[in-house]
């Protein structure tokens, strides 16, 4: 059986492919035939060819998280830093009503109507509180020499959510 195995596969993939033909035969002991040669070898087959599945599922699955790992040359992680660094800074100045406004819609993900739940307050009160909030964000990072992008949204991924929600 091993012989098989070997000659299909590697020698260390040989020993699982066999002690694996000899679980399945073990688990299935009523259904092995007198002759159980032929039997086995038609479940090392099968084995094998699983084992082969398996193998090709986790290389193209290391080809793909490869490819997605690798970074761009037109993406520079420190432009990313330095604009959320700027927008955590104008956070930071921020009074705690607003930061809090914010960041329940921003960072926590919570509409309008949630939000104001979480913060005490009516709906139509943190409606104001979250307009009042972003504007003063934005005069923070305009003060700190922050460059916008778009409608009202920074280059920071955080503050573009609490620009859209």
């Amino acid at each position: 059986m091993f012989g098989y195995a070997a000659r299909r596969s590697s020698a260390q993939e040989a020993q699982d492919i066999v002690a694996e033909t000899f679980l399945v035969a073990w688990r299935r002991i009523d259904d092995v035939p007198d002759d159980a040669l032929p039997w086995l070898f038609g479940v090392a087959r099968r084995v094998l060819a699983n084992a082969r599945r398996g193998s090709d599922r986790r290389s193209s699955l290391g080809a793909r998280l490869r490819l997605e790992a690798r970074p761009s040359a037109q993406d520079d992680p420190a432009d990313e830093v330095a604009s959320k660094a700027a927008v955590l800074a104008a956070l930071q100045r921020l009074s705690p009503i607003e930061h809090e406004a914010l960041t329940l819609v921003a960072w926590e993900g919570l509409d309008t109507a949630r939000a104001s739940r979480a913060a005490g307050c009516t709906k139509a009160t943190f409606s104001v509180r979250l307009h009042r909030a972003r504007r003063r964000l934005m005069k923070e990072l305009a003060a700190a020499g922050h460059q916008e992008s778009g409608e009202g949204t920074t280059t920071s991924d955080g503050f573009e959510e609490a620009q859209t929600r």
